[in-house]
Protein backbone atom coordinates (compact mmCIF):
# COMPACT_ATOMS: atom_id res chain seq x y z
CA UNK A 1 0.00 0.00 0.00
CA UNK A 2 1.37 3.41 -0.98
CA UNK A 3 2.10 5.70 1.95
CA UNK A 4 0.16 8.96 2.24
CA UNK A 5 2.33 11.96 1.56
CA UNK A 6 2.57 14.33 4.52
CA UNK A 7 2.14 17.99 3.65
CA UNK A 8 4.12 20.33 5.88
CA UNK A 9 2.34 23.67 6.16
CA UNK A 10 4.58 25.30 8.77
CA UNK A 11 8.33 24.86 9.02
CA UNK A 12 10.16 26.76 11.78
CA UNK A 13 13.93 26.70 12.17
CA UNK A 14 16.15 28.25 14.84
CA UNK A 15 13.54 30.87 15.74
CA UNK A 16 14.35 33.58 18.28
CA UNK A 17 11.68 36.09 19.32
CA UNK A 18 12.16 39.02 21.70
CA UNK A 19 9.71 41.27 23.54
CA UNK A 20 10.78 44.38 25.46
CA UNK A 21 14.40 43.50 24.67
CA UNK A 22 14.07 40.10 26.39
CA UNK A 23 14.52 36.79 24.59
CA UNK A 24 11.16 35.02 24.98
CA UNK A 25 11.49 32.23 22.39
CA UNK A 26 14.93 30.67 21.97
CA UNK A 27 16.16 28.62 19.01
CA UNK A 28 12.82 26.95 18.26
CA UNK A 29 12.65 24.40 15.43
CA UNK A 30 9.57 22.34 14.56
CA UNK A 31 7.18 21.36 11.77
CA UNK A 32 3.39 21.34 11.64
CA UNK A 33 1.69 19.12 9.07
CA UNK A 34 -1.69 19.48 7.40
CA UNK A 35 -4.43 18.10 9.65
CA UNK A 36 -2.44 18.34 12.89
CA UNK A 37 -4.39 19.21 16.04
CA UNK A 38 -1.75 20.78 18.27
CA UNK A 39 -2.15 21.64 21.94
CA UNK A 40 0.24 24.38 23.05
CA UNK A 41 1.00 24.12 26.77
CA UNK A 42 3.43 25.62 29.24
CA UNK A 43 3.60 27.84 32.32
CA UNK A 44 2.25 31.40 32.33
CA UNK A 45 4.89 33.75 30.98
CA UNK A 46 6.61 30.94 29.09
CA UNK A 47 6.05 32.52 25.68
CA UNK A 48 2.99 30.75 24.25
CA UNK A 49 1.21 33.89 23.02
CA UNK A 50 4.50 35.41 21.85
CA UNK A 51 5.15 32.32 19.74
CA UNK A 52 1.69 32.50 18.15
CA UNK A 53 2.08 36.18 17.31
CA UNK A 54 5.44 35.48 15.68
CA UNK A 55 3.98 32.62 13.62
CA UNK A 56 1.22 34.97 12.48
CA UNK A 57 3.72 37.62 11.44
CA UNK A 58 2.37 40.07 14.04
CA UNK A 59 5.59 40.06 16.07
CA UNK A 60 8.89 40.25 14.18
CA UNK A 61 11.39 37.49 14.74
CA UNK A 62 14.92 38.26 15.85
CA UNK A 63 16.52 35.25 14.15
CA UNK A 64 15.68 32.05 12.33
CA UNK A 65 13.08 31.29 9.70
CA UNK A 66 9.33 30.64 9.44
CA UNK A 67 7.82 29.07 6.34
CA UNK A 68 4.06 29.00 5.81
CA UNK A 69 2.72 26.73 3.07
CA UNK A 70 6.24 26.53 1.62
CA UNK A 71 6.82 30.29 1.54
CA UNK A 72 9.05 32.37 3.78
CA UNK A 73 6.93 34.50 6.09
CA UNK A 74 8.60 37.64 4.70
CA UNK A 75 7.13 36.99 1.26
CA UNK A 76 3.98 35.14 2.33
CA UNK A 77 0.85 36.97 1.18
CA UNK A 78 -2.02 34.48 1.29
CA UNK A 79 -3.11 35.35 4.80
CA UNK A 80 -6.68 34.27 4.04
CA UNK A 81 -5.43 30.72 4.64
CA UNK A 82 -4.90 31.59 8.32
CA UNK A 83 -7.38 32.55 11.03
CA UNK A 84 -6.73 33.70 14.59
CA UNK A 85 -8.94 33.80 17.68
CA UNK A 86 -7.11 35.84 20.32
CA UNK A 87 -7.38 35.82 24.10
CA UNK A 88 -9.26 39.12 23.94
CA UNK A 89 -11.76 38.11 21.24
CA UNK A 90 -14.53 37.53 23.79
CA UNK A 91 -13.94 40.87 25.54
CA UNK A 92 -16.32 43.10 23.64
CA UNK A 93 -18.92 45.71 24.57
CA UNK A 94 -22.00 43.69 25.50
CA UNK A 95 -24.19 46.61 24.43
CA UNK A 96 -22.79 46.66 20.89
CA UNK A 97 -25.86 46.20 18.64
CA UNK A 98 -24.75 43.27 16.50
CA UNK A 99 -26.48 39.94 16.07
CA UNK A 100 -24.54 36.68 15.97
CA UNK A 101 -25.14 36.41 12.22
CA UNK A 102 -23.90 39.96 11.62
CA UNK A 103 -20.79 39.40 13.72
CA UNK A 104 -19.90 36.20 11.91
CA UNK A 105 -20.51 38.04 8.62
CA UNK A 106 -17.66 40.42 9.50
CA UNK A 107 -15.36 37.46 8.95
CA UNK A 108 -16.10 37.74 5.22
CA UNK A 109 -14.81 41.31 5.09
CA UNK A 110 -11.28 41.64 3.80
CA UNK A 111 -9.25 44.14 1.85
CA UNK A 112 -10.82 42.95 -1.39
CA UNK A 113 -14.41 43.73 -0.42
CA UNK A 114 -14.23 46.68 1.97
CA UNK A 115 -16.95 49.15 1.04
CA UNK A 116 -19.36 46.70 -0.58
CA UNK A 117 -22.27 44.85 0.92
CA UNK A 118 -21.99 41.15 1.54
CA UNK A 119 -23.39 39.05 -1.29
CA UNK A 120 -25.68 36.05 -1.15
CA UNK A 121 -22.62 33.78 -1.40
CA UNK A 122 -21.14 35.50 1.67
CA UNK A 123 -24.32 35.00 3.71
CA UNK A 124 -24.51 31.38 2.54
CA UNK A 125 -20.98 30.89 3.91
CA UNK A 126 -22.05 32.56 7.17
CA UNK A 127 -25.03 30.21 7.54
CA UNK A 128 -22.85 27.19 6.78
CA UNK A 129 -20.35 28.25 9.44
CA UNK A 130 -23.11 28.84 11.99
CA UNK A 131 -24.56 25.44 11.20
CA UNK A 132 -21.23 23.66 11.54
CA UNK A 133 -20.62 25.21 14.96
CA UNK A 134 -24.17 24.35 16.06
CA UNK A 135 -25.28 27.93 16.67
CA UNK A 136 -27.81 28.58 13.90
CA UNK A 137 -30.51 28.69 16.56
CA UNK A 138 -28.96 31.83 18.11
CA UNK A 139 -28.17 33.61 14.82
CA UNK A 140 -30.53 36.51 15.57
CA UNK A 141 -29.49 36.99 19.18
CA UNK A 142 -27.48 40.05 20.21
CA UNK A 143 -23.92 39.17 21.09
CA UNK A 144 -24.33 40.63 24.56
CA UNK A 145 -26.97 38.00 25.36
CA UNK A 146 -24.72 34.99 24.87
CA UNK A 147 -23.17 32.60 27.36
CA UNK A 148 -19.42 32.05 27.46
CA UNK A 149 -19.64 28.80 25.52
CA UNK A 150 -21.83 30.38 22.86
CA UNK A 151 -19.39 33.27 22.47
CA UNK A 152 -16.54 30.80 21.89
CA UNK A 153 -18.38 29.09 19.07
CA UNK A 154 -19.44 32.40 17.53
CA UNK A 155 -15.85 33.63 17.26
CA UNK A 156 -14.67 30.33 15.84
CA UNK A 157 -17.51 30.56 13.30
CA UNK A 158 -16.33 34.07 12.44
CA UNK A 159 -12.83 32.69 11.84
CA UNK A 160 -14.10 29.73 9.83
CA UNK A 161 -16.31 31.74 7.50
CA UNK A 162 -13.25 32.59 5.39
CA UNK A 163 -12.51 28.88 4.89
CA UNK A 164 -9.01 28.98 6.43
CA UNK A 165 -6.65 26.01 6.26
CA UNK A 166 -4.87 26.84 9.52
CA UNK A 167 -6.46 28.27 12.67
CA UNK A 168 -4.79 29.58 15.82
CA UNK A 169 -6.70 29.84 19.12
CA UNK A 170 -5.22 31.45 22.23
CA UNK A 171 -6.85 30.13 25.43
CA UNK A 172 -10.42 30.23 24.06
CA UNK A 173 -11.98 28.26 26.95
CA UNK A 174 -10.80 30.37 29.89
CA UNK A 175 -13.54 30.79 32.49
CA UNK A 176 -15.91 28.25 30.91
CA UNK A 177 -17.24 25.18 32.72
CA UNK A 178 -15.78 21.72 32.08
CA UNK A 179 -18.76 20.35 30.14
CA UNK A 180 -18.80 23.33 27.77
CA UNK A 181 -15.04 23.03 27.32
CA UNK A 182 -15.36 19.39 26.30
CA UNK A 183 -18.09 20.26 23.78
CA UNK A 184 -15.85 22.99 22.37
CA UNK A 185 -12.83 20.70 22.00
CA UNK A 186 -15.08 18.13 20.28
CA UNK A 187 -16.16 20.80 17.77
CA UNK A 188 -12.50 21.50 17.02
CA UNK A 189 -11.94 17.76 16.49
CA UNK A 190 -14.76 17.86 13.94
CA UNK A 191 -13.01 20.72 12.13
CA UNK A 192 -9.88 18.63 11.83
CA UNK A 193 -11.64 15.40 10.86
CA UNK A 194 -14.37 16.74 8.57
CA UNK A 195 -12.71 19.78 7.03
CA UNK A 196 -9.03 18.92 7.29
CA UNK A 197 -8.28 22.18 9.09
CA UNK A 198 -4.98 22.35 10.98
CA UNK A 199 -5.43 23.65 14.52
CA UNK A 200 -3.00 25.16 17.01
CA UNK A 201 -4.60 25.92 20.37
CA UNK A 202 -3.11 27.31 23.56
CA UNK A 203 -4.72 25.45 26.44
CA UNK A 204 -4.22 24.80 30.13
CA UNK A 205 -6.51 21.77 29.92
CA UNK A 206 -3.86 19.08 29.74
CA UNK A 207 -6.39 16.25 29.81
CA UNK A 208 -8.09 17.62 26.68
CA UNK A 209 -4.72 17.97 24.98
CA UNK A 210 -3.73 14.35 25.58
CA UNK A 211 -7.20 12.95 24.89
CA UNK A 212 -8.07 14.78 21.69
CA UNK A 213 -4.98 16.22 20.04
CA UNK A 214 -2.36 14.71 17.76
CA UNK A 215 0.63 16.74 18.95
CA UNK A 216 1.64 18.64 22.06
CA UNK A 217 3.87 21.71 21.88
CA UNK A 218 5.52 22.56 25.21
CA UNK A 219 6.63 26.19 25.43
CA UNK A 220 8.79 27.68 28.14
CA UNK A 221 11.30 29.81 26.24
CA UNK A 222 12.34 26.65 24.44
CA UNK A 223 9.83 24.82 22.25
CA UNK A 224 9.43 21.04 22.11
CA UNK A 225 6.88 19.29 19.89
CA UNK A 226 5.90 15.65 20.41
CA UNK A 227 3.48 13.28 18.68
CA UNK A 228 0.76 11.98 21.00
CA UNK A 229 0.77 8.23 20.42
CA UNK A 230 -0.47 5.17 22.32
CA UNK A 231 2.82 4.80 24.20
CA UNK A 232 3.27 8.54 24.77
CA UNK A 233 4.28 9.49 28.33
CA UNK A 234 3.05 12.99 29.26
CA UNK A 235 5.45 13.39 32.17
CA UNK A 236 8.47 13.08 29.89
CA UNK A 237 7.61 16.25 27.96
CA UNK A 238 5.74 18.20 30.63
CA UNK A 239 8.65 18.23 33.06
CA UNK A 240 10.77 19.99 30.45
CA UNK A 241 8.23 22.83 30.33
CA UNK A 242 6.87 22.94 33.89
CA UNK A 243 9.80 21.63 35.90
CA UNK A 244 10.53 18.45 37.84
CA UNK A 245 8.15 19.36 40.68
CA UNK A 246 5.08 18.79 38.49
CA UNK A 247 3.50 15.38 38.02
CA UNK A 248 0.65 14.55 35.65
CA UNK A 249 -1.48 11.44 36.20
CA UNK A 250 -3.26 10.48 32.98
CA UNK A 251 -5.98 7.83 32.69
CA UNK A 252 -6.33 6.85 29.05
CA UNK A 253 -9.57 4.90 29.36
CA UNK A 254 -11.63 7.68 30.91
CA UNK A 255 -9.68 10.67 29.64
CA UNK A 256 -9.40 12.01 33.16
CA UNK A 257 -6.26 13.45 34.66
CA UNK A 258 -5.02 15.14 37.77
CA UNK A 259 -2.26 17.71 37.64
CA UNK A 260 -0.33 17.70 40.89
CA UNK A 261 2.27 20.15 42.14
CA UNK A 262 4.58 18.47 44.59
Amino acid sequence: MASTKVETIMDVKNLDVTRSNSLVIKNASFKIDKGDYVGIVGPNGGGKTTLLLALLGILPKKAGSIKLFGNDIKSFSNWEKLAYVSQTALNFDVHFPLTVRELVGLGRVNRGIIGRKLRRSDWDAVDESLGFMGIKNIADKRIGELSGGQKQRVFVAKALVRNPELIFLDEPVTGVDAVTQEMFFKKLSDLKDKRGITILIVSHDLTAVFCRMSKVMCVNREVNVSEITEDFEPNDVLRDAYGEHFHFVFHRHTCEGVFNNG
